[in-house]
């Protein structure tokens, strides 16, 4: 049967989640075409789909799709496959997007093997394998048909069923048909209740709009010209009438003149539109368009008054002669066609004005081009152009050379001196190593030039006598000489300059960027600059900054962190200076006169400073400061009281100093202040007074000693409380909660005790995973992910993940292949939403080493996108991971230009995102591709701990800052929380991720000890589990951010790190305080402590849905998850909890409902995931609600402590959720969803209670409550009120 064709139809009505049309269960095949599949890898199956016959009103409503299932080998053409099955053509959909009809001769099942490849599938058997799953089609799908509308839903005005009569007389009967109006045409069926055969359509631009006196409610429609036609409509009522006569008078009033069809999927225009003469522009980009059709390009030449025509995205391949002959035309865009020449003939469009190339293979251009007298704008951007063409000296009217992405290598700047018409140079991203110059003599025209992201060491420029603007950055440039005649703006960023020579001194320069070089000073021409407003030598070499810098009358803001500055000059008075960033130097002090009258923003965190400058002396309220930012310093109580000189703050951060008090009286001052973060000090109180910062929306004071509750419930902008990590014993929540009050984060407060409260949240842009019970208990897994605007994809790779390594882990043991399918096939999973979304993701794998399972362990990480972990080794940063940007890595720069995509100015691929490689946004393939970067690496006793993070915590902090930050922290929710809040002192203002994972690796296979943890059970099996401490969702903003961090613990054989349980769905049990047991000794997976309290947790089913509500988070009934940092769109799982209790123990561990039992042997440690939020106004926005080791009163109606909903989550640990007849109380009801892996339920292990008999069971466990031994499980610990089948 090799080569033969085999049919198998599969027919059947898939049922659909919401607007999402993918397939949710797998086809069956039968054991013969099995057989068949497994001879040979070069056979498979294609998914054929029927095509959608209603119209794009009826679509909307359409549940059911017909599907095919065709077996055929690689050699198996379209047409074949066409004779098959009785149909005409074949059409392929990617991505969701645009279909287009396939050649005769393609072979379907080689172009899906093909792009399994190019994603990074290398195994034939697995590609094959991929194939035949029905999930491909949301990246992947052929029709039968082409999916037949009327036209797109966006386009229709107004639709109905009326009666209808074609001409002005009365000789044709009325007769009942669809009447749509869309665009500027009116169309009517000829054929009753049905939208696919022949179809009326009459333009109405131009035409009349008429009531038809004979007969009441209806209207005449007409079109312009000799040939008009007229169709009389009769609606039912006065209110249609009238509408549709508004809307078509407007349709017949305008004067078409531009017509966008783009993104239509469109082999020919329509035909009625040659009927619209007046059409001058005709946007046709993204389509299929042909050139030897009835409507194709050739018959463009139709449209006479056609002045802009837009064909990019077409795949043209070769150009279209005919659109030579359309002479009226003045814009033409052929970018992105595959043209690698163009014909002489485009000399005969003399009035074009604007000819955009980009994205080609062109290497050359015609002499004919050179005719084009009138061209004052050409792109060949991203094209295959070694040398700047000579064409340019002709076409006078350019003034613009832009060839950004070629393969130039060097830069003749004597072809440039002969073309005096070009002002602007634009090379970015080319192959530029040298610059050379044949003489001395000067060019005065060019005024701006673009040189980033070359390869350039040496650069002079001195001849540009006229230059205004340089960008330079990411090169390796070592030395930098400049004209300074005319010299504005300077951008030398992230380079290896140590001298930069700019003469004359730049009298105009405005702003000067040298940050990330090798600066030992600043340049003595940048502090006689008069016109100097901006300037940035952060990141450099800089020992001190000079006097005339920070006298100069003209510069506002002066940006000189990260350098060795040890004293800065003593200010004079009177200067513009508004913005000071001294962070991450080396000042002891601050001159007494820094504190101006025009400084509004201050930025000394990361120094040593042990006192603070006074305010103008007698003119305190005359200070300007804003924001101030003192975080990680040597502050004492000292320098509270010079606080009160700057009554206009607003945002003040005092974070990780030797605050021991803060005066009620100085406090009370402080009236404007809307942002105060306090953490990390040694305060036992928040000052009473602070009822009196009636602005305050954010209090952030974690990790100190407050014992008492302050005052801030009654502010009438409280939003976020952060009180973590304190000794607070009790709180007494008002019964009216302020409106605004979105997160009150009270965990580590172990000793208090509240009632519980609900309280809605938002949700964050990032989501983290923890799973320390992972594949058979001996593994852990960790992940971080980062949808950086969405959160639909984070929640979604978060909540399966985990389950998919387990799946792939059982067919490969190697790491690459296990860790790069797992990225691949998530990829895939994510369905419709990853169409056009798209997520960073990091994923890290603890398990015994393969060469010696009893002994060492091994750490694997795999990433795509921009989250990074580090490992800390005896204190030093190891990096494990990959950044996948066009700016960091300069060989996915190469490919994806390789590839022909554009990078906008920004550096962002065709303008949407930085990253290279990424889950999701499968619309940006192959430009963005899902393969991970994997790295092994075996653990050994020097490994302390493991930091993941998102972005934006590696832009602010750099490895050996954050290692050091935490590595002697010893609460790990301290570290995460820490470095959160580090991050945004810094100047962070996004989303904000970090996990910590403290690691305890024995030199021995065994770590059994005492008062230690045993290594909870994976999933679906049986574990130990202990409380230790207790996890904390959320770290108020700084800045108007937020923060949001989970914590648990586990101990192996040889890992031991805190971490919390992770489940696959949304509804976190994460406000669920279980009581703490006693320690068990510790002991490693190889000799467990025999189970008293049994976690057994079956694979779960998770299942997806992109449905929201209308302010886009899930409703009020939706649960966060334990173990899950809940954001993005709506996810629901099938739980099934399992509560059982092991006999025989000596000691069992008991429940406590009031107090936790402290761990004074051994200070928690483990993992903690911190996240924060920043947006563009001062106001913070925190999601999560926070909980703590306290009794909480549950109900199915409430999950965490003041809140329903965990916007961002909180990993809750196994040992903090031994209730688990409460977890089950919490857990969602089952639904459906977006795709599902099925779950093997068992019966017997299925928690169901009757709901005839639920206040019979209540009453009983009433009569259960102080009995010295508890039921097995513990059913008194919650009211059941719904039944549940779920698995967790």
């Amino acid at each position: 049967m090799t080569g033969s064709l085999m049919h198998k139809e599969c027919t059947r009505n898939m049922k659909r989640n919401g607007s999402r049309n993918c397939l949710n269960r797998r086809s069956q095949f039968g054991s013969r075409e099995r057989d068949w599949l497994r001879e040979d890898v070069k056979r498979g199956c294609v998914y054929l789909y029927g095509a959608d016959t209603t119209t794009a009103i009826a679509t909307t409503t359409s549940l059911a799709s017909d599907l095919h299932l065709v077996l055929c080998t690689v050699e198996t053409s379209a047409s074949e496959i066409c004779a098959g099955e009785g149909r005409e053509s074949l059409y392929l959909q990617l991505h969701g997007d645009l279909v287009r009809r396939l050649e005769p001769t393609e072979r379907p099942l080689q172009i899906v093997y093909d792009y399994l490849s190019r994603l990074g599938f290398d195994d034939p058997v697995r590609i094959q394998e991929e194939a035949t799953n029905p999930d491909l089609g949301c990246m992947l799908r052929f029709y039968g048909e082409k999916p037949c509308q009327v036209d797109h839903l966006d386009r229709i005005l107004l639709s109905g069923i009326y009666n209808v009569r074609k001409g002005k007389t009365q000789l044709h009967k009325w007769a009942e048909r669809l009447v749509v109006l869309c665009g500027t045409c009116l169309i009517i069926p000829s054929v009753k209740d049905c939208q696919t055969g022949k179809v009326h359509i009459l333009p109405l631009v131009g035409g009349k709009v008429e009531e038809v006196k004979r007969r009441q409610y209806s209207l005449a429609f007409s079109s312009a010209g000799a040939q008009a036609q007229t169709y009389h409509v009769s609606f039912e009522t006065l209110a249609e009438y009238q509408r549709w006569q508004r809307q078509a008078s407007k349709v017949v009033s305008q004067r078409i003149s531009t017509v966008d069809l783009s993104c239509y999927s469109l082999e020919e225009v329509p035909e009625h539109l040659f009927y619209s003469q007046d059409i001058t522009y005709l946007n046709l980009r993204h389509n299929f368009m042909q050139l030897e059709r009835p409507g194709g390009l050739d018959t463009l030449y139709k449209f006479s008054h056609l002045k802009g025509l837009n064909l990019s995205h077409n795949k043209l391949g070769l150009f279209p002669l005919l659109l030579c002959e359309i002479s009226t035309l003045t814009e033409l865009n052929l970018s992105c066609n595959g043209f690698h020449n163009l014909p002489s003939q485009i000399g005969n469009l003399l009035n074009l004005q604007t000819l955009c190339l980009d994205g080609n293979f062109l290497s050359t251009l015609p002499e004919e081009l050179g005719n084009l007298q009138q061209l004052s704008s050409l792109g060949i951007s991203f094209n295959n152009f070694r040398q700047i063409p000579e064409i340019y000296e002709k076409l006078t009217l350019l003034d613009k050379i832009v060839m950004a992405g070629n393969q130039l290598e060097v830069l003749n700047l004597e072809a440039l001196n002969r073309m005096s018409h070009i002002k602007h140079v634009d090379v970015r991203m080319n192959h530029l190593k040298t610059m050379v110059t044949e003489n001395l003599e000067g060019n005065k025209y060019i005024t701006h030039m673009d040189l980033r992201d070359n390869q350039l060491t040496d650069l002079d420029l001195s001849s540009l006598c006229g230059l205004e603007q340089l960008h330079c950055e990411r090169n390796q440039l070592r030395e930098l000489t400049l004209s300074g005649f005319c010299l504005r703006t300077l951008y030398a960023n992230s380079n290896r300059l140590t001298t930069v020579s700019v003469y004359p001194v730049p009298s105009l320069l405005t702003s000067l960027e040298l940050s990330r070089n090798l600066l030992e000073c600043v340049p003595d021409w940048a502090c006689e600059a008069k016109k100097l407003e901006i300037l940035d030598v952060s990141y450099n070499l800089l020992t001190e900054v000079p006097v005339r810098i920070l006298s100069s009358l003209s510069l506002r803001k002066l940006m000189v962190g990260h350098n060795r500055v040890q004293a800065l000059p003593v200010l004079v008075e009177h200067i513009p200076l508004e913005v000071l960033d001294v962070q991450h130097n080396l000042l002891s002090r601050l001159p007494d006169t820094l504190f101006s009258k025009a400084l509004k923003y201050l930025n000394a965190s990361a120094n040593s400073l042990e006192s603070l400058p006074s305010a103008c002396t007698g003119e305190e309220s005359l200070s300007a400061l804003q924001l101030l930012y003192l975080t990680n310093n040597l502050l004492t109580d000292q320098c509270v009281p010079v606080l009160v000189g700057h009554p206009r703050l607003r945002i003040l951060h005092l974070a990780n100093n030797q605050l021991q008090s803060f005066p009620a009286s100085k406090l009370n001052k402080l009236e404007q202040l809307e942002e105060l973060n306090l953490s990390g000090n040694k305060l036992k109180t928040i000052p009473t007074t602070i009822a009196n910062c009636k602005r305050l929306h954010t209090l952030a004071a974690h990790s100190n000693n407050i014992s008492i509750f302050p005052e801030i419930l009654q502010l009438p902008q409280i939003q976020f409380v952060d009180l973590s990590c304190n000794d607070l014993t009790e709180i007494l929540i008002p019964e009216a909660l302020p409106a605004t009050l979105q997160d009150l984060d009270l965990t580590g407060n172990t000793n208090l005790v509240l009632e519980h409260k609900t309280l809605d949240t938002f949700r964050l842009c990032v989501s983290a995973l923890a799973v320390d019970n992972f594949a058979e208990g001996v593994g852990a897994v960790y992940g971080v992910f980062d949808g950086d605007r969405n959160e639909e994809l984070p929640r979604l790779l978060q909540c399966t993940m985990a389950d998919v390594l387990l799946e792939e882990l059982q067919q490969s043991s190697h790491d690459v292949v296990f860790m790069t399918n797992t990225f691949l096939v998530s990829h895939r999973k994510l369905g419709m939403a990853g169409q056009k979304l798209g997520s960073s993701a990091l994923l890290c794998y603890i398990r015994p080493d393969t060469a010696d399972p009893t002994g060492s362990f091994s750490l694997t990480v795999a990433n795509v996108g921009t989250c990074q972990a580090v490992l800390s080794r005896s204190g030093k940063p190891v990096p494990l991971s990959k950044v996948f940007s066009l700016e960091q890595e300069p060989e996915e720069a190469q490919r994806v230009k390789g590839q022909k995509a554009i990078v906008t100015e920004d550096n962002k691929v065709n303008g949407v995102t930085c990253c290279t490689r990424m889950l999701g946004c499968t619309y940006l393939h192959p430009w963005i591709l899902p393969k991970p970067h994997v790295s092994s690496t075996p653990l050994t006793i020097q490994d302390e701990l493991l930091i993941l993070g998102n972005k934006a915590l590696w832009e602010h902090l750099s490895y050996i800052e954050a290692v050091n930050a935490v590595r002697h922290v010893e609460d790990p929710l301290a570290a995460s929380k820490k470095l959160c809040t580090l991050a945004q002192s810094y100047g962070c203002q996004d989303n904000v991720g970090v996990m910590v994972v403290y690691l305890n690796i024995g030199e021995e296979g065994c770590t059994c000890e005492l008062n230690g943890l045993t290594l909870p059970g994976p999933v679906g099996f049986s574990s130990t589990t202990i409380v230790k401490d207790t996890p904390k969702p959320t770290t108020p903003s700084s800045s108007s951010g937020i923060a949001s961090e989970f914590g648990s613990e586990m101990s192996t054989s040889e890992v031991s790190s805190e971490v919390g349980s992770t489940a696959s769905d949304e509804h976190s049990t994460a406000g669920l305080d279980a009581g703490l047991l006693p320690r068990p000794e510790r002991r490693c997976s190889l000799h467990p402590t025999p189970s008293s309290g049994v976690f057994q947790r079956q694979p779960s089913c998770a299942t997806f849905s992109s449905n929201q509500s209308d302010n886009g988070l899930d409703s009020d009934d939706d649960q966060p998850v334990e173990g899950v940092i809940t954001n993005g769109s709506k996810v629901e799982v099938e739980v099934d909890i399992h509560c059982c209790r092991g006999k025989g123990l000596e000691s069992p561990p008991t429940l406590v409902e009031s107090s936790p039992a402290p761990c004074p042997e051994e200070h928690p440690r483990g993992l903690f995931f911190g996240i924060r939020r920043q947006n563009s106004v001062n106001s913070g926005i925190l999601l999560p609600v926070s909980k703590d080791k306290m009794e909480l009163q549950k109900s199915p109606s409430t999950s965490c402590l003041y809140g329903k909903k965990l916007s961002n989550g909180s990993i809750v640990p196994l040992e903090d959720s031994l209730n688990l007849i409460e977890v089950a109380a919490e857990a969602p009801k089952r639904k459906t969803g977006y795709f599902a892996a099925p779950t093997q339920l068992e019966p017997e292990d299925q928690f169901v209670i009757p709901r005839d008999l639920e206040e019979e069971v209540k009453e009983q466990m009433k009569h259960q409550e102080g009995r010295p031994e508890p039921e097995p499980n513990e059913e008194d610990r919650t009211e059941l009120s719904e039944e549940f089948d779920t698995a967790l």
